[in-house]
């Protein structure tokens, strides 16, 4: 299916979605599942076929006005990490710490099977940004759990692609400082 034609079938289908036909999500999750799917894969040590459809049934209860194609990936990308967090904190309620190591924020994005605390480090960097910064926090997650590009975090946060790259600059910047903090 060409790009634009997902991206109106997407849009369409949520607003169907959003007026109460159910049948709307059946046809939904198809189209998106490979997105949800290729962000799942590069996100952690549950399966990304566990991940999507842990965050499928979250967001058949959620109670949200779908407002395109962009707004559902970043509400995804918010259930993800949230996903991806819970999970971490389990991990490490059964594990409890042992053998850190010093992590460098780029190599957080990429979570591996040994990426429970990464997970849990970048997630608590991310809620201090979020005091100090809340834009750009929002960035961060767009980009890094949501895949988005910088054109549709733009559009998901109605500001310039530009600004999308100098802020990502500043946040990365204060986010790899709050990392080496918690090693």
């Amino acid at each position: 299916m060409e790009q634009s034609h997902r991206t109106q079938s997407v849009t369409r289908l949520l607003r169907r979605w959003g007026d109460g036909d159910r049948q709307a999500l059946d046809e939904l999750m198809p189209v998106v599942y490979d997105q949800l799917r290729k962000l799942a894969s590069r996100s952690h040590t549950l399966s990304a076929t566990a991940l999507v459809h842990e965050a499928y049934l979250r967001l058949v209860d959620a109670d949200v006005d779908w407002q395109g194609r962009v707004h559902f990936f970043a509400v995804s990308a918010r259930i993800l990490r949230n996903i991806l967090v819970n999970h971490a904190k389990a991990n490490r309620r059964q594990k409890r710490g042992g053998g850190a190591r010093k992590v460098e924020f780029d190599e957080a994005l990429v979570v591996g099977p040994q990426s429970s605390k990464q997970v849990l480090d970048l997630d608590e960097a991310l809620q201090r940004l979020a005091v100090h910064d809340q834009r750009k926090s929002e960035i961060v997650e767009l980009l890094c759990f949501g895949g988005l590009t910088y054109d549709e975090t733009a559009v998901a946060l109605k500001i310039s692609p530009a600004t999308v790259d100098r802020e990502l600059k500043l946040a990365k910047a204060w986010l790899r400082r709050e990392l080496a903090r918690s090693v």
